[in-house]
C-alpha cells in the first residue's frame, strides 16, 4: 500500500500540467486558455497562470531585436553636452569608466555588469535555447548546455536592469538641463529600444514552459 501511495505521489510530481495555487495550496490541472485569458483559482481566485505563452518562433524575433539594439546601444553615444563651446559625448563604458576612474569601482562595476554584460549574456541564453528547442537538438551535448542555461536563467534575470540605466539618464537630464545644453544621441533611442523589446521579451519568457519543451 505504502509503495503504490509513493508511485502515485512521484507521478503527480512529474506531471506538468498540475499546478498548486500560491495562496491556498489548492491542486489544479491546466488547461489551455485561449488569448488574453488568465486561470484563476476556483477557491481563493487567486492567478495561477496567463494565457499560452508566445511561440517560439515570435520569442526567436523579439531576441534577434534585441540583439539588433544592443551592440549600438553600447557602443554609440547615449548624451551629448554642449558646455561653454566645448562637445562632450559618452557611451555607457565610457560613463562607467568614468566612475572608476573616480574611485567607485563597486559602482562602475555594478553599472557594466546590470546594463551590458548581464543583459548580453541573457540575450544570447534566450537565443541558445531558443535554436536547440527550435531544432531539436537531442544531442546530449545540447541538451546538457539547455539544462545549464535553464538553471541560471533566473540569476540573469535578476542582475539585468536596464530601467535602472534609463532612469539614470533621464535623472542627468533633468539635473543638467540648467548648467548645459543636453542632446540625445541615436545611442539613447537602441538603448531605450533594446530595454522595451527585452522587456516584452522576457514578460512572453516563461521558465517552467521551457523546461516542459525540454521534456517533452
Amino acid at each position: 500500500m505504502l509503495e503504490r501511495l509513493k508511485l502515485l505521489t512521484e507521478e503527480k510530481c512529474a506531471d506538468t500540467s498540475v499546478t498548486l495555487c500560491r495562496s491556498c495550496d489548492l491542486v489544479i490541472r491546466k488547461r489551455a486558455l485561449p488569448s488574453s485569458v488568465r486561470a484563476l483559482c476556483p477557491r481563493c481566485h487567486t492567478a495561477i497562470y496567463d494565457a499560452p505563452y508566445c511561440s517560439l518562433n515570435g520569442m526567436l524575433a523579439l531576441c534577434l531585436t534585441a540583439l539588433i539594439f544592443f551592440v549600438p546601444a553600447n557602443l554609440l553615444p547615449v548624451i551629448e553636452l554642449h558646455f561653454l563651446g566645448s562637445i562632450r559625448t559618452t557611451t555607457i563604458f565610457e560613463g562607467a569608466m568614468a566612475v572608476a576612474n573616480q574611485g567607485y569601482w563597486v559602482v562602475a562595476i555594478a553599472v557594466l555588469t546590470s546594463a551590458v554584460i548581464a543583459p548580453g549574456l541573457l540575450l544570447l541564453s534566450v537565443l541558445s535555447q531558443i535554436l536547440i528547442i527550435k531544432y531539436r537538438l537531442e544531442v546530449p551535448f545540447f541538451r546538457d548546455i539547455l539544462k545549464r542555461l535553464l538553471k541560471y536563467h533566473g540569476l540573469l534575470s535578476q542582475l539585468t536592469m536596464l530601467e535602472i540605466y534609463m532612469i539614470s539618464i533621464f535623472i542627468s537630464v533633468f539635473q543638467l538641463r540648467d548648467y548645459t545644453d543636453i542632446h540625445l544621441e541615436m545611442g539613447t533611442f537602441c538603448f531605450a529600444m533594446l530595454f522595451l523589446v527585452t522587456l516584452f521579451l522576457q514578460r512572453e519568457y516563461h521558465l517552467e514552459h521551457m523546461w516542459s519543451l525540454l521534456n517533452d
